[in-house]
């Protein structure tokens, strides 16, 4: 059974490790990054529903009197 040539994994790992290190390099270099992110001022909305303009209470089974 013949022996595999392995003489040439060297390089052509290398060479990958490169080309991907470049391809990445070149991907992430076309983004653009803001160079002072500040805030933006959002406006409260008053919601109206209409439970808010009337007055509820809660019963809980303690608050009831007792008989």
């Amino acid at each position: 059974m013949p022996q595999l040539d392995t003489s040439t994994w060297f390089i052509t790992i290398i060479s990958m490790i490169i080309t991907l290190f470049i391809m990445f390099q070149l991907k992430i270099s076309k983004h653009y990054y803001y160079n002072n992110p500040e805030p933006l001022t959002t406006k409260l909305q008053k919601h109206s529903t209409p439970w808010e303009t009337k007055w509820t209470k809660i019963y809980l089974p303690l608050s009831l009197p007792q008989r």
